[in-house]
């Protein structure tokens, strides 16, 4: 590698859809500056969009989430014949699993550079069930043991999570960068006025699983129809059948057809979505950084959001949003009548929403704040 030439970058990203709903701008942006870009990946659905970025495209058999151990092991062993053919100069590892499985094949075939991005520490960190309590001590240890070692930086969305890596886990802090979120394309995601309409549209954009709060949200939205017909509660995503806390679909049509709210599963056109509806809604247990909400905030809506960790970066209570509290679902039918009643409130709350993303959260902000991440580490390269 010449003095400050092109890098073979490597992306572990476990799932095609999320290397296009999150990190394809980071892609661009990686093969704009000249890099040699290959994303390892499971490919369904989205390998050309993949390859249309400018990225060679490298099938992998391993998936997100934990399965059984012969599983894991062929997906590691086929991880660390990439890496070694690959032969790249630095490896971005994206999710908790693809860290730990891509650093370990990082060390074993002697990747110069590292970058583990943990855009929040998912299900082994926001849930209280017996494996998650069981499993996290021995993540915990992976994470320090593997994240610890050698030339890495580890990016984060979020301060608390900054903390965590820091003082929990045990991370050099000056290896510890915070970039929140993964940016959004302020000229996609831009307002417009919502349609006429005789209701107040809530819309609550996630993976339907339980964690998000779409418990609390239904709750909400059943206790909301006992007392107004003026408020619908939109629920926007499909359930997750490979996460442990996936809402069953059953569960998803039987609230449907109960009329207690909307469910719409996967939406292409997420913009003309969230332009359609007046308030953003996320009563997440737990966040990286919440991209729904980064879209909703683009498009200039008010938010209400859980008042946890990741959703505090984007929700600023009383500014462009309400913060509530966790597990509560009269909480969330206080704050929904609060903007539904006050249209001057969701305005100015709306407007703040969209100067936050131009300002701190847009696209290029963020892929360059993480490009420079990979020339601090470049230097770094050089000179050893």
């Amino acid at each position: 590698m010449s003095a400050g030439g092109p890098l073979k970058i490597l992306f572990f990203i476990p799932e095609d859809w999320y290397v296009c709903s999150h990190r394809l701008p980071l892609i661009r942006g990686a093969c704009r500056e000249g890099h040699t870009v290959t994303v390892v990946t499971r490919v369904k659905d989205h390998g050309d969009a993949i390859e249309a970025a400018g990225a060679t495209l490298v099938h992998t058999r391993s998936r997100r989430g934990f399965q059984n151990p012969v599983a894991e092991i062929r997906g590691l062993i086929d991880l660390i014949r990439i890496y070694r053919r690959c032969k790249p100069d630095l490896v971005h590892h994206v999710t908790p699993k693809s860290s730990l499985f891509g650093s370990f094949a990082a060390w074993v075939t002697g990747v110069p550079a590292l970058v583990n991005a943990l855009a929040g520490l998912g299900y082994l960190y926001a849930s209280t069930g017996m494996k998650a309590r069981i499993l996290r001590p021995a993540v915990s240890l992976a994470f320090r043991v593997l994240l610890g070692r050698g030339r890495n930086r580890v990016i984060v969305q979020n301060v608390d999570d900054r903390q965590f890596f820091s003082d929990v886990i045990g991370i050099d802090s000056d290896r510890v960068v915070l970039i929140q979120g993964s940016g959004v394309d302020t000229s996609e995601f831009s307002p417009v006025d919502p349609p006429p309409t005789k209701k107040i549209r809530v819309c609550l954009v996630a993976r339907m699983i339980w964690e998000k709060g779409v418990a609390e949200t239904v709750a909400a939205a059943r206790r909301m129809a006992a007392i107004r017909d003026d408020i619908e509660f939109i629920l926007v995503g499909d359930s997750d059948s490979e996460s442990p806390s996936g809402v069953p679909v059953e569960s998803l049509r039987a609230w449907q057809q109960e009329g207690v709210i909307t469910w719409l599963g996967h939406v292409a056109d997420v913009p003309a979505l969230l332009n359609s509806c007046h308030i953003a809604l996320l009563p997440t247990y737990r966040e990286g950084f919440p991209k729904s909400l980064l879209e909703a905030a683009s498009c200039g809506l008010p938010i209400i959001a859980t008042d946890v960790t990741g959703c505090r970066e984007i929700c600023h209570d009383g500014v462009n949003g309400l913060l509530i509290l966790p597990k509560d679902a009269e909480s969330i039918v206080e704050a929904v009548l609060r903007l539904a009643d006050d249209p001057d409130l969701r305005s100015r709350f709306g407007e703040e929403s969209r100067r936050l993303v131009e300002t701190r959260f847009s696209e290029e902000i963020v892929v360059e704040q993480t490009m420079e991440v990979y020339r601090s580490m470049q230097r770094e390269l050089e000179l050893s």
